[in-house]
Order: structure tokens, then sequence, then C-alpha cells
């Protein structure tokens, strides 16, 4: 009975917040106001607080640019949960485009989106992306290519970063700067999380998306930390396939610090 209720709830509470914000959102977009990146950020940290994620964060948002994130991704959640610390743009994979809300969603923040399955259009992606962060906005990349299930880093795609490559001869300093950024799924109303409330965490691609959101609203009160590590400089002369690697390592290792439950600051 009151999980139904709080189903009821959010679903309640997310209706009537997107249909209050969404008329502003369709107005700043049309007139290209800077309205349109702050109020996504706004839906964002309101929606974690109905859903019941309790974001904390560790470190910040580098203020140096051109400027791409690099995170894992665990889950639908990650987008409520980055979305919510800070103004951003993220790459989104082509399906999205199609899915019921979220995709709706996605095109209303101005998500880039990708098929990478057709080599003939990675030219195009890559230069929609690299102009975004010419234009000062900050990308965010999942460069893992899936979800997980919250308790790994998979590996990086070295091929994603292209769009820091085609960013470069227009970047002020001949830089584009990358951003580790580690999400964390660790705890649920303030216990840490277990193995047996791990699938509430982890999002696995073959697992329906509707039954994994409802068991995410019936629990809520999920501790999510977000750890921002220290910035890599990409120039010309930087070996993307390095870069690839140490931008994982320090992403796999703040995930395990979270886990482990030894973040400082």
């Amino acid at each position: 009975m009151i999980a139904g209720l709080r189903i009821l709830f959010v679903v309640a509470a997310f209706l009537m917040l997107t249909l209050v914000l969404l008329p502003v959102q369709m107005v700043a977009l049309g007139l290209g106001h800077s309205l349109m990146r702050r109020l996504p950020r706004w839906w964002h940290r309101i929606m974690c607080r109905i859903v019941g994620l309790r974001v904390h964060t560790h470190g910040h948002l580098s203020q140096q640019r051109p400027l791409l994130l690099v995170s894992n991704h665990v889950s639908w959640k990650d987008i409520l949960v980055l979305g919510s610390v800070a103004e951003l743009v993220f790459i989104a994979k082509s399906e999205v485009r199609t899915w019921p809300v979220l995709g709706w969603l996605a095109r209303l923040q101005q998500s880039v989106f990708v098929e990478r399955q057709q080599r003939r259009k990675t030219g195009a992606q890559v230069s929609d992306v690299s102009l975004r962060l010419i234009s000062g906005e900050v990308v965010v990349l999942f460069a893992e290519g899936t979800t997980s299930d919250g308790n790994r880093v998979m590996p990086f795609n070295a091929s994603l970063f292209g769009a820091a490559s085609a960013a470069l001869p227009l970047a002020p300093e001949g830089k584009v700067y990358i951003q580790p950024v580690s999400i964390a799924y660790v705890g649920i109303h303030g216990m840490p999380m277990g193995r047996y409330h791990r699938p509430v965490a982890g999002w696995p691609g073959d697992v329906a998306l509707a039954p994994h959101f409802l068991r995410v609203i019936r629990y809520g009160a999920i501790d999510v930390e977000v750890i921002f590590s220290q910035t890599v400089a990409f120039d010309a002369t930087t070996d993307r396939k390095n870069t690839a690697r140490l931008v994982e390592a320090r992403v796999r290792a703040g995930l395990i610090s979270a886990l482990q439950g030894k973040i400082n600051g």
C-alpha cells in the first residue's frame, strides 16, 4: 500500500513539475536564452529529491574550458544525478531518442545523439560535440558505451574521445580538458548498500526500464557519491588511447574509494 502511494506521488510530482517548466523551456530554446541550460538543472535537482536520490559531491567541476566530463555509467539515474550538480549536455546513444518520456526529455535538454554502429555518420556527430565544447558547454561522455552493475568500471572506448581531438583546432589554448567523474551508489535508507540492493543501483542493458524504474521509486532514499577528479589536458600531441586508459583508471579509483567508504572531503 505504502509503495503504491509512493509511486503515485512520484508520477504525479513528475507530471506537475514537467508540465509547469515545459513551456518555459520551449520558449528559452526558441530564443536561445541561457535559461535553457539552467532550467534542466533545476528540474534534475527537484526530481532527485522526489525520486529519493541523495547526491553527495566530492571535488569540484573544473572551471577550465573547453571541458569534457568522462564518467562511468550505472543507470538512467546517472542523468538525474549529474544533471542536478551542473549545467551539462549529455552524449546519448541514438536509441534514447525514441524512448518514452526519457527520450523526449533528452531532446528538450539538447542532448547529442550518436549512432555508434553507423561509421559514415561519425564525422558529423563528432563535429556536433566539438562545436558544443568550443561554445563553452560542458559535455558528458559515458565512455563505457553501456550501463553496468555499479560495482566496476568497464573498458573505455578510446574512439569516443574523437570529439576532443576535433575541438582542438578551435580551442583557445589548443587544448581540451577532460575531467574524470565517478558515480557510485553506496547506500539505501542510510545503510550501506549490500549485495541484495545492488540491483536497485545498477541497470544492465538486459533489464527492462519500467520495472527497474518502479523498483527505484519504491525504495527511495538512495545515497549517491559523485567524485570529480583532476583534469587531463588533451592537445595535438596527446595519444588518445593512453588518455582513455588514464581517465578510465581515475574513474575506477574514484568508484572503488566510494564503494569502500574511503572518500574524503
